[in-house]
């Protein structure tokens, strides 16, 4: 017989299951930044002067299309492996929220208006008649990382944390989060581009005040490319994220929106303020069980007595039945008739019981057979009275009482 053998998943499992988890926009970007940079190597082409960010071309020769292909080139395997995971958490997270289609609008809106914002710096450094910056006009950029640095916003603002940790070595205020990695990745890599960084922040933090909300289309706009018949293809795969299963505003919360939700009535509250305006049932106060009567249902605890007033209960009925109906010659026709009338009040789980009226007895054929198996027919008249004419109930009543 083969033993239990219980093994830990291998690196390709585990690693499809991470690729798994990516949604679809998320790991389009992965997969595409990837297959270009491998091309690029296979081709031996690393100057990227065509396709990079160069504010002098594309102001002489009008070469918008610089604004989109500067973000999926990348000048090594370190930049593109850095940038690729830096983008997996924070992608998949905002696209999980706003949906592939609205996350990939999002995406290009963040790459044009950086672009926007790159040329405008560039050109009033380049162009200003007190001291020119030359060379920020002949700057050649490439990479994801100035889309990586709004995300870094967005997510930041969407988030609400107050802080941030810098790398898990020390935290730092989450407002001031952004303008920290902007530091840190000036002082240790030489080579990186300071206004691709920067023009990615003010946008993202542009976004999040709300100021590009005039440039996000409604709901309908999205959901309306997503029935395309030409869209069908990519809508079935399993992980694309429809835009009606996100927020149903079409911009993520700013920082006034989340100002706004700071008064008790937020996400992780909301159902626990509603809960304390709701009237709440007052739980029946049960009495304890008595050993003798097993059970919960079946207490006599809560039997009223015919003698008092309506609504109040005897509560030393239990114990009269049990002193009544250990000896048979003390048993008197009006604890027979107590009996009776505590079937038709109300018992410990609070149900109603339906009135029988002419009735003070159990039936002949159950009396009969409890008496056949030996019990005394007052005992047995008793019981059944007690357990509501239940024959389980009424033999458990007759052997604890001989017990």
């Amino acid at each position: 017989m083969r033993p239990n053998i219980v093994t830990e998943a291998g690196v390709q499992t585990r690693v499809g299951q991470w690729w798994n988890a990516i949604p679809f926009l998320t790991s389009s970007v992965v997969v595409v930044c990837g297959v270009i940079y491998l091309i690029c190597l296979l081709t031996g082409y690393d100057t990227f002067y065509e396709v990079c960010f160069l504010p002098s071309a594309i102001i002489s020769r009008f070469q918008v299309y610089r604004f989109y292909t500067a973000i999926i080139f990348h000048g090594s395997l370190l930049h593109v492996l850095f940038n690729m995971m830096a983008l997996v958490p924070m992608g998949s997270e905002l696209e999980r929220i706003m949906g592939s289609v609205r996350l990939l609008y999002l995406t290009i809106l963040l790459a044009t208006t950086n672009a926007i914002l790159h040329l405008i710096i560039a050109s009033l450094a380049g162009y200003n008649p007190f001291y020119q910056y030359d060379h920020l006009m002949n700057e050649c950029a490439i990479g994801f990382s100035g889309i990586l640095f709004s995300m870094i916003v967005i997510e930041t603002s969407l988030s609400g944390v107050t802080s941030r940790s810098v790398f898990g070595l020390f935290n730092v205020p989450a407002k001031l989060y952004p303008w920290i990695l902007l530091i840190v990745f000036q002082l240790l890599m030489t080579n990186v581009s300071l206004l691709g960084h920067l023009c990615g922040i003010l946008s993202g933090f542009s976004y999040s005040y709300g100021l590009f909300n005039f440039l996000m289309p409604g709901s309908s706009f999205f959901t309306t490319i997503e029935s395309a018949s030409w869209m069908s293809s990519f809508v079935r795969r399993p992980k694309f994220i429809m835009c009606t299963g996100g927020n149903p505003s079409s911009y993520i919360p700013t920082y006034s929106a989340q100002n706004t939700t700071s008064s008790g009535f937020s996400t992780g509250n909301a159902w626990r303020s509603l809960s304390s305006w709701l009237p709440q049932r007052e739980a029946s106060n049960q009495s304890s069980e008595d050993s003798r009567f097993p059970g919960r249902g079946r207490t006599l605890s809560t039997a009223r007595d015919p003698a008092a007033p309506a609504g109040e209960t005897d509560p030393n009925l239990h114990a009269r039945l049990l002193e009544d109906s250990s000896s048979p010659d003390r048993l008197s026709d009006a604890t027979v008739n107590t009996m009776a009338d505590s079937r038709q009040v109300p018992i410990a789980n609070a149900a109603v019981l339906p009135q029988t009226q002419g009735r003070v007895t159990a039936p002949e054929e159950q009396i009969q057979k409890l008496v056949a198996m030996g019990f005394d027919r007052t005992q047995v008249e008793v019981a059944l009275a007690a357990a509501d004419d239940d024959l389980t109930v009424a033999v458990e009543i007759l052997m604890s009482q001989q017990a």
